[in-house]
């Protein structure tokens, strides 16, 4: 059976459906995804990457294949189902590595946890690299955190949030960065709902607080230092994320084409009594995003291809993984505007699926790594590190 075949088998017409229909209500409302939530569950969608791991079962190439298969019917579904999926395919990476530290991730996935992201913090530029977090060491040797993090997707049914803060070595000691999941119900976790952002709106990525939030030692999963380093965690959350957000964008392309062919092969010009798809203008203009989109679809392809095979040139990954994610969100926002263009005037109404597909594609640029970020990262694997 082939990876779109499987995908397919998962993931049934008729669902789908179920799940574009709902879209709409959901963004209107600005309401958790729970049906589609449910349903996926049930399927057995959040096992993905338990069932399928990294490696030589092509675990990366099929999660990511689902996920652009699910983000064209229901973006903001896609993207929140994303941040679990995100921690089982790094914890299934490490395993292909040889590195066990996060074997628990998948077992407890396939149990029914819910993973979610506690990493993103206001004004925290360095992402992974340090954090606004405070960690204490308190007298019993457990740890307590204390910081605010925001965008947490699937904040109202999460059962286990991944966090990471940083502990002040003090004495000459180095300070650190130490990753841990907090068990939903945790004393100190708030979820702040404040949730009302233009596009995405199902995801839910409400702010979350952290408040002297206990730790048990043996929780902390890994101890990093402060600053690029090239710890196979980092490298593992880089790939998952940058290559599983990519596919939702391209996703949101896809079915933009789609809706854009619909219309110019629909509608006709009174003027010149044709078919819109017969105007010059219009074929030119839509082969445009069409272009971008079969570039990023190759780039997707590799990309999943040589994670799963553990190949590639390990000096220009970090620069693979962020050029293929912004390219994704370049092709989503250049299909959802062109077929806002191509649609007419009805197209431009506030309830129309291409009007909220591109609000839901103008969500791309906050993902880490932004664009800045991205040719940074690509100007210091051409280049070096600027000097000085």
């Amino acid at each position: 059976m082939t990876t779109k075949d499987g995908v397919r088998l998962l993931l049934p017409d008729d669902l789908l459906e179920r799940c574009r229909g709902r879209a709409a209500v959901y963004d209107a409302a600005n309401t958790f995804f729970q049906e589609d939530f449910d349903e996926l569950t049930a399927v057995g969608y959040l096992r993905l990457l338990a069932d399928t791991p990294p490696g030589a079962a092509g675990g990366m190439a099929r999660a990511a294949a689902a996920q652009r298969r699910l983000a064209a019917a229901a973006p903001a579904t896609a993207l929140g189902i994303n941040m679990h999926l995100v921690w089982t395919a790094v914890a299934g990476l490490l395993a292909d590595r040889g590195d066990s530290s996060l074997r628990f991730v998948l077992d407890e996935a396939a149990r029914g946890e819910v993973f979610a992201f506690g990493v993103s913090e206001p004004g925290n530029d360095a992402v992974l690299f340090d954090s606004l977090t405070k960690v204490e060491r308190l007298a019993d040797g457990s740890l307590a955190y204390t910081g605010t993090k925001v965008f947490t997707s699937l904040s109202p049914v999460w059962t286990r949030l991944g966090v990471f803060g940083k502990l002040d070595g003090g004495n000459g000691v180095d300070d650190a960065i130490l990753h841990a999941f907090v068990p939903r119900g945790t004393p100190g976790v708030e979820t702040v709902e404040d949730w009302d952002p233009l596009g995405m709106r199902a995801t839910q990525s409400n702010t979350t607080r952290l408040a002297g939030v206990r730790v048990p030692p043996d929780a902390v999963f890994r101890t990093l230092p402060v600053g690029p380093n090239a710890d196979p965690l980092v490298f593992g959350i880089f790939g998952a994320f940058e290559t599983l957000i990519a596919s939702v964008y391209l996703g949101i392309a896809d079915r933009a084409l789609d809706l854009a062919v619909r219309s110019v092969t629909r509608r006709r010009s009174h003027v010149g009594d044709r078919a819109l798809a017969d105007d010059p203008v219009l074929r030119s203009l839509l082969a445009g995003p069409a272009m971008r989109r079969i570039g990023v679809d190759a780039e997707l392809r590799q990309v999943t291809s040589d994670l799963d095979a553990r190949s590639g040139d390990a000096a220009q990954w970090f620069a693979r993984l962020v050029t293929l994610k912004t390219h994704a969100v370049e092709a989503a926002m250049a299909a959802t505007t062109v077929a806002l263009h191509v649609g007419g005037g009805s197209g431009f109404s506030a309830s129309s699926e291409v009007v909220r597909l591109h609000r839901d594609a103008l969500a791309g640029q906050f993902h880490p790594s932004t664009e800045e970020s991205a040719r940074s990262t690509v100007a210091t694997a051409l280049l070096g590190p600027p000097s000085g």
